[in-house]
């Protein structure tokens, strides 16, 4: 059994080999339509599969000859083929540059953040307005400022994630990875500057899970 990848980005089937030889006999199949066999992950385009390299030497004879052929995996009214890798790396160049931008701003304000907060808790007076109880004031800074110490440095350690998520994204390399750095960057807790990873990380998912986009990750 085998899916196919149809021209709108679809996904169809699974269907049998039978079926399969009979678009491809009727030229609704050609060499680069993604195909996926039953019980693995990757997907491939046609040309790869030797069992149907006969059925392709036959339909591009049939081309070579001039007949009139439908076009390759033409089911009702889809498309052509799906897109190969180059299609796949420009649906991924901006979500993954959105994302590359995001965990660089996160970084450099995670960085300041822990700048900041060592030198209240070294001591440095940089409150505009400190309260009256010097001792209170004093807890509250070095309470805090463990706090946000810790909390920046796990923002500087997602913020590196998200940047080398993005870098795998536009190389179309680690699938997971690339997957999990978007969650990342659309976490209002975890990622320092949500704002910007949430749109960017909401589009970087659904560019990929688009079946033609991941089906051209290494």
């Amino acid at each position: 059994m085998y899916k196919i990848i149809g021209g709108d980005g679809n996904e169809y089937g699974p269907v049998s080999d039978a079926q399969l030889r009979q678009w491809m006999a009727e030229g609704r199949a050609g060499r680069q339509t993604q195909v996926q066999r039953e019980g693995e992950s990757d997907w491939k385009s046609l040309g790869e599969f030797p069992e149907f390299a006969g059925e392709l030497a036959r339909q591009e004879q049939a081309q070579k000859a001039g007949r009139a052929v439908p076009p390759p995996f033409s089911i009702g009214q889809s498309a052509a083929p799906a897109a190969g890798r180059e299609g796949a790396l420009r649906a991924v160049s901006g979500p993954a540059t959105g994302l590359k931008v995001t965990g660089i701003i996160c970084l450099i304000c995670s960085v300041l953040s822990v700048v900041v907060n060592a030198l209240i808790f070294g001591g440095v007076n940089l409150h505009l307005q400190p309260l009256p109880n010097a001792e209170l004031q004093k807890l509250l800074d070095e309470v805090g400022t463990v706090f946000g110490i810790v909390q920046s440095i796990i923002g500087v350690v997602v913020s590196i994630v998200i940047w080398m998520g993005a870098v795998r994204m536009q190389a179309l390399q680690q699938y997971q990875f690339a997957f999990a750095a978007c969650l990342l960057a659309m976490l209002p807790c975890v990622s320092p500057c949500c704002l910007l990873g949430l749109p960017f990380g909401i589009w970087a998912l659904v560019v990929l899970n688009r079946p033609e986009v991941k089906s051209q990750f290494n």
